[in-house]
């Protein structure tokens, strides 16, 4: 798990700099989910579908990143604990399938912010 100095120097540095530059510009910078409903919104924040925090591994990776407003980002949080809400965790889960990646009740777990793996939230 990223420290909140990891996190910091990751979001100054030219990469992402570049990365969320690149998605905004695929996205024209209009929010996906905004978009999704038929309302055209101005994108303010690239997002992480699969949370920094948890999954560095994808920090890069332009099919992670999607254009939202701030309001449309909110949802995806639960800012209380700094855990996917549902509508982050089933973005992530239809990113997953997109991706061929298989998704555990541990990968739920810890993105939901549960501490019982088998409980349903």
């Amino acid at each position: 798990m990223l420290t909140y100095t990891d996190k910091r120097k990751f979001y100054d540095s030219g990469n992402w700099k570049m990365a969320r530059a690149r998605v905004m510009r695929r996205d024209a910078y209009l929010c996906q989910m905004s978009k999704r409903y038929g309302k055209l919104r101005p994108a303010k924040v690239a997002h992480h579908i699969f949370p920094l925090e948890l999954y560095p591994e994808y920090k890069l990776k332009e099919w992670n990143l999607i254009s939202l407003s701030n309001d449309w980002h909110e949802k995806m949080h639960n800012r209380d604990g700094h855990t996917l809400s549902l509508t982050g965790w089933r973005l992530l889960e239809k990113t997953a399938a997109r991706q061929g990646i298989k998704l555990t009740r541990e990968d739920k777990a810890k993105c939901l912010g549960m501490t019982d793996p088998t409980a349903d939230k």
